[in-house]
């Protein structure tokens, strides 16, 4: 029997709206990159100071990640993930309103943007620990990877429209005018969540009962974060350094991608728009075929390869395609190849996600918040140090890092069981 036959409608539903607010969750966050080419000029700033900015968001979504998966453990993802919603739209908008605030009177507007862009990383941080909790509640156990690829996959979806879609808004209409609009599409999205969602199925108001293996069955979590054993656990903390190298790497997409085409390869901002999207819209692609992948491999060949087998594999290609895109002459071999890159990146990311419900269903939400607190740590010194390299030894090594880092993640696959489960 295939998954698509046993997961119900219901879960089709939590999956579809996990994929819009992954969407939205991504614009909020791409927007500023294709927007920094007219903020830059108009504020002064140089891609230093831009990238401090960067990274300030990367700082707060980092710091919120393993309390943001308690909380979805604990009270739900309908709730924590509706009030989410609400606080990063309204960072959204502010983020247009930052230099001409008093806050930029006091800090500057460097200070204020990297105020108001860290609390949007708090709000955000909620978000991917939450649709984990969510899959882990609503989906077979064979079938989270697919969950969680379909529900992340938004990702690709979201970064991709973003570029053309705020670059041509902001031609048009000014930067300020991408960041309003982003925030109502998040104000949308929270409303039907918390309209049509329910944190599990026996809760949901069609009046459905679950009919999931016991494996997916309601198990209120500890008042804790998770036990001491986990702590102890070396898959974990293998997890956690290997997905740091996948953050470093994706966020020098979501970061300087757009910017690099415009500047470094000579296209215009329409056509930079347009070529950027492409990356995103191969991690659209990878991310649920990926996740479909790991769950298919793990039932073939046991849960540790299996995982492992999409895991390094996605890591290895992602990191072989990055350099090739690196050094290569032609922009059009460079762009198809560092599209390439994310989509084998993101390939991946169904294995580390699903791996950290393998290891605890009761505290997937803190668990996989865990994992991503990792990645944005690797995340936070991509958009910082990708232009300090550019600037000492070239773009083409800057990339070639990335390409690097992805390796080296692919390589502590070869450390990760998940079969060897704490006592959690």
């Amino acid at each position: 029997m295939t998954n698509s036959t046993r997961i119900s409608p219901l879960a089709w539903l939590i999956l579809a709206l996990l994929f819009g607010t992954s969407v939205v969750t991504y614009m909020d966050r791409v927007n500023i990159s294709v927007t920094a080419r007219q903020m830059m000029p108009a504020f002064g700033l140089t891609p230093e100071e831009m990238g401090l900015v960067f990274s300030a968001f990367v700082v707060g979504y980092a710091l919120f990640q393993v309390p943001g998966g308690w909380l979805a453990d604990r009270w739900g993802p309908r709730l924590v993930l509706t009030g989410a919603l609400a606080w990063w739209s309204v960072c959204t908008a502010l983020t247009a309103l930052a230099a001409a605030s008093p806050l930029a009177d006091v800090l500057g507007i460097v200070g204020a943007l990297a105020v108001v862009r860290f609390a949007l990383g708090l709000g955000e941080a909620v978000a991917l620990p939450s649709f984990n909790r969510a899959v882990t509640n609503w989906m077979p156990p064979d079938a989270r990877g697919l969950g969680i690829g379909i529900a992340i996959g938004g990702i690709g979806f979201g970064s991709a429209i973003t570029p053309p879609l705020a670059a041509w808004i902001m031609v048009n209409w000014r930067w300020q005018t991408v960041f309003y609009l982003s925030a109502g599409l998040g104000v949308v999205m929270g409303v039907l969540w918390w309209t049509l969602a329910r944190d599990r199925p026996e809760e949901h108001f069609w009046g459905q009962r679950s009919a999931l293996p016991a494996d997916t069955q309601r198990s209120d979590p500890e008042t804790g974060f998770f036990r001491r054993s986990i702590f102890e656990h070396s898959t974990m903390w293998w997890l956690v350094l290997s997905y740091s190298c996948l953050g470093y790497v994706a966020y020098v997409y979501l970061s300087w991608f757009y910017l690099y085409l415009v500047n470094v390869r000579g296209f215009d901002s329409l056509r930079g728009g347009l070529y950027a999207s492409l990356p995103f819209w191969a991690i659209l692609v990878g991310c649920p075929f990926g996740g479909w992948a790991t769950d298919r491999l793990a039932a073939s060949y046991g849960i540790t390869r299996g995982r492992m087998a999409a895991g390094l594999s996605g890591m290895a290609c992602a990191g072989s395609a990055i350099v090739v895109g690196a050094f290569a002459d032609s922009a059009t071999l460079a762009i198809a190849s560092l599209s390439l890159g994310a989509g084998c990146l993101y390939f991946a990311v169904g294995a580390y996600w699903a791996s950290t419900s393998d290891l605890s269903k009761t505290h997937a939400g803190a668990l996989s918040g865990l994992m991503n607190t990792g990645a944005n740590i690797g995340g936070a010194l991509s958009p910082t140090l990708t232009p300090w390299l550019a600037a000492q030894w070239g773009w083409p090594m800057a990339l070639a890092a990335a390409g690097a880092v992805a390796m080296v993640g692919a390589v502590m696959w070869l450390k990760i069981d998940v079969a060897e489960k704490p006592d959690a």
